[in-house]
């Protein structure tokens, strides 16, 4: 039996949520831009028009989360979703996998039909441990622009 939890998130977590992100950000290489984070972190944790974030918990303290996000696609036939972040400071221990199912499962019980995320060129241990998990990887090409 797993000794840890999960949870939605809520506005009382915003604190919470904030160190985890931060602690990513810096293993993945990421600026992190606290005002630009709460932007898109508050819309998440008021409901779940844009997405959900989820928190696994250890102990009664938090240790990690993810993040999904609602997309909309032809190809998918409507609702998509994107896991957009999945951070756990304790390594190994199941909670990784335990998040990223029940984000999918919560996706699917919304009406998403296809679950999609990216991971950094150079995390391979990233990509394998999605593959583990059915994801396989497409020949699409992601690019981006701030606006």
């Amino acid at each position: 039996m797993p000794d840890f939890d999960i949870r939605r998130a809520g506005v009382d977590d915003r604190g919470t949520l904030f160190q985890l992100i931060a602690d990513f950000y810096v293993i993945d290489g990421h600026h992190f831009d606290a005002e630009r984070v709460a932007a898109g972190l508050e819309p998440l944790l008021q409901d779940d028009r844009r997405g959900q974030v989820w928190l696994g918990m250890r102990a009664g303290a938090a240790v990690g989360y993810t993040v999904t996000t609602w997309g909309w696609s032809l190809e998918s036939g409507g609702l998509e979703c994107l896991v957009d972040e999945l951070y756990v400071s304790e390594r190994g221990g199941g909670l990784g996998s335990a998040l990223l199912r029940h984000a999918m499962s919560a996706a699917r019980e919304a009406g998403a039909a296809s679950v999609f995320l990216e991971t950094e060129a150079r995390n391979s241990a990233a990509r394998r441990f999605y593959q583990r998990h059915g994801f396989g990887i497409e020949d699409s090409v992601w690019l981006s622009a701030d606006l």
